[in-house]
C-alpha cells in the first residue's frame, strides 16, 4: 500500500445532512487533523436539526471533535428525510459555503449512500467543489450500503476511543438507536484499520485525485 499525503490542509470543509453525520463518518479524521494542525479553519454545514436540541448537540460535539480549530458551523432546518423535496434550499446553502471558502480538503457523504439525504448532499458537493480533494465518508446503517473504500486515515487507539466516547457523550438523543453503540463504531474502524495495516482507521471514497508527482 502506498501512502500519499494530501499536503498540510489549512482550510477544511465538512458537511452532513444530519447532526452527527460528520462526527460518525469523519470524527476521528477531524480529531487527528485538528490536534496536528492547531488553528486550522473548519467550515461545517449541516442541513437539518437547526433551532433545537439537535443543533445544541452538534455545536458541542463538533467543538470537541475540532480542538483548537477555527470552527464555523451552520445548522439549517431542512426536514429530516425530505432533502430531495428541498433541493433548492440545500443547493443554495452549499453554493454559499463554496463562495466563502477555498478549502484544501472536503469531507462529505458518499454518492452511493443509501439514505436519500446523504446521497443528495453528496451530489451537490460534487458539482460545487469540482477542483478539490473530496473524501466521502461512510455511515454504517441497516441498509447494508458499505462499499470498497479507496482512501484511509489511520487512527491511533487513543483517537478511536476518544471518537466513540465523544459520540456517546454529545449525542444523547441518538443513544436509543440499536446501531448507535461502541461495538458498531469501533468494529467498523477495526475492519478499516485491517485494510490499511493499522489498528483503526476511517475510510473514504475518492472520485478524482489529481497528482503532482513532479512538484
Amino acid at each position: 500500500m502506498i501512502g500519499l499525503g494530501a499536503g498540510r490542509p489549512d482550510r477544511v470543509v465538512a458537511v452532513g445532512a444530519h447532526c452527527d453525520d460528520i462526527a460518525i463518518g469523519a470524527g476521528g479524521t477531524l480529531l487527528t487533523l485538528c490536534m496536528a494542525r492547531p488553528g486550522v479553519r473548519v467550515d461545517a454545514l449541516v442541513l437539518s436539526g437547526g433551532g433545537g436540541e439537535r443543533e445544541q448537540e452538534e455545536r458541542a460535539a463538533l467543538a470537541a471533535f475540532c480542538p483548537g480549530a477555527d470552527l464555523r458551523l451552520t445548522v439549517l432546518k431542512l426536514p429530516d428525510g425530505r432533502m430531495p423535496a428541498h433541493w433548492e434550499e440545500a443547493k443554495a446553502a452549499v453554493e454559499e459555503l463554496r463562495e466563502r471558502t477555498e478549502p484544501d480538503l472536503v469531507l462529505a457523504p458518499r454518492t452511493e449512500d443509501a439514505h436519500q439525504d446523504h446521497r443528495g448532499l453528496a451530489m451537490l458537493m460534487t458539482t460545487a467543489f469540482r477542483d478539490h480533494l473530496v473524501l466521502r465518508y461512510e455511515i454504517v446503517k441497516w441498509d447494508g450500503d458499505l462499499g470498497r473504500p479507496t482512501a484511509y486515515q489511520p487512527l491511533s487507539e487513543d483517537v478511536a476511543e476518544r471518537k466513540v466516547r465523544l459520540l456517546q457523550e454529545h449525542y444523547p438523543s441518538q443513544r436509543h438507536r440499536p446501531w448507535y453503540d461502541r461495538e458498531a463504531f469501533l468494529g467498523l474502524a477495526r475492519i478499516r484499520g485491517i485494510e490499511c495495516h493499522a489498528r483503526y482507521a476511517e475510510a473514504f471514497d475518492v472520485a478524482k485525485l489529481t497528482l503532482n508527482l513532479g512538484g
